[in-house]
């Protein structure tokens, strides 16, 4: 077994790995009445807020000026990036989406919901296929950020199919890239990778940073990395140190 890193503390806030993540998701929905779908909201206008703070300082940019391409899997890492992509369009930001296709069950209730809204806000949302998944680079390197919106804390595994090959165009574009809360491909437990995996600029880690992100062999694949604030109450940040 990979050896856990044993920081505890990141950002002024409790480290956590995965599976506490997502039981602290569900004590704040289900004892604290704070519903998935608010979460979804705080998190996708949270990364929005610092993806425009970034290319202000970085790019010197207006939201005005930029072109971003927002890469969301099927899961709620996805539905993150599909807010932050309606937002970001909202402070006129040029954002399209590309959607990994549903596998035949089709998307979650909260995917779905918010690919419905980013469209009604003039969103562009493509979905990614084996037809077009190449001409994806040509998008990529005319844009001035990227965001990994594809794999989040409950991914497992190696990263297979059409995310396999978005991650790999992503890190060919040499375009600046954020990651939401993990870099795709990383475990979020230990840090460690099987071969494919976000070379991020940036890792915007929402609610708590967790446990694989500070790992030292994690460092060069996370960039700089910042905790966002997605509206957890202290009690539920206090809990979460224990």
């Amino acid at each position: 077994m990979s050896k856990i890193p044993q920081i505890r503390e990141y950002g002024g806030r409790p480290v956590v790995m995965a599976e506490k993540m997502k039981y602290l998701d569900k004590k704040a929905s289900m004892e604290y009445g704070i519903p998935d779908e608010r979460l979804m909201e705080n998190a996708g206008k949270a990364i929005a807020e610092e993806t425009l703070r970034l290319a202000k300082d970085e790019l010197g940019k207006a939201p005005a000026e930029l072109k971003i391409s927002v890469c969301c899997g099927r899961g709620n890492n996805g539905g993150d990036g599909l807010v932050s992509a309606r937002y970001l369009a909202s402070c006129g930001v040029s954002a399209r989406v590309y959607m990994v296709e549903p596998k035949e069950a089709g998307y979650g209730a909260l995917v779905v919901g918010n690919v419905q809204k980013a469209k009604d806000a003039g969103v562009p949302v493509s979905l990614v296929t084996r037809e077009n998944i190449e001409g994806l680079l040509t998008e990529f390197q005319s844009s001035d950020m990227l965001l990994d919106a594809l794999l989040g804390v409950s991914a497992v595994g190696k990263p297979v199919g059409p995310v396999r090959r978005i991650i790999q165009l992503m890190n060919k574009s040499a375009r600046p890239i954020i990651a939401v809360d993990i870099p795709s491909g990383l475990s979020p437990d230990t840090g460690h990778h099987s071969g494919v995996f976000i070379i991020a600029k940036h890792t915007l880690t929402l609610g708590f940073a967790k446990t694989g992100l500070m790992a030292p062999h994690a460092q060069k694949n996370t960039g700089t990395i910042k905790v966002l604030d997605i509206g957890y109450p202290e009690q539920l940040i206090e809990e979460a140190a224990k």
